[in-house]
């Protein structure tokens, strides 16, 4: 399981899995637990770089980043 810490965004954590590429088992700790929650059922077993790329840059508000695109940034640190 890989743990990630996302930045400028209202999750404090997101956890997930990638076996033989694909992407298991996100979790986002804190933040909107709707979004959240069907952003993982969505994602569920994808090609995790896929996921990566369809993700990046997906902002909330003036943020500039979103939960979204934290998630993506993590995916993409561990491959």
């Amino acid at each position: 399981m890989f743990e990630y810490t996302p930045q400028g965004v209202c999750s404090r954590k997101i956890n997930f899995d990638i076996i033989d590429g694909k992407l298991h088992n996100v979790r986002f700790t804190g933040g909107c637990p709707g979004n959240l929650i069907a952003i993982g059922k969505l994602v569920e077993g994808m090609d995790a770089r896929q996921v990566a790329e369809m993700l990046a840059g997906n902002p909330c508000g003036l943020r500039g980043t979103s939960c979204a695109d934290q998630l993506s940034k993590a995916i993409l640190s561990f491959l």
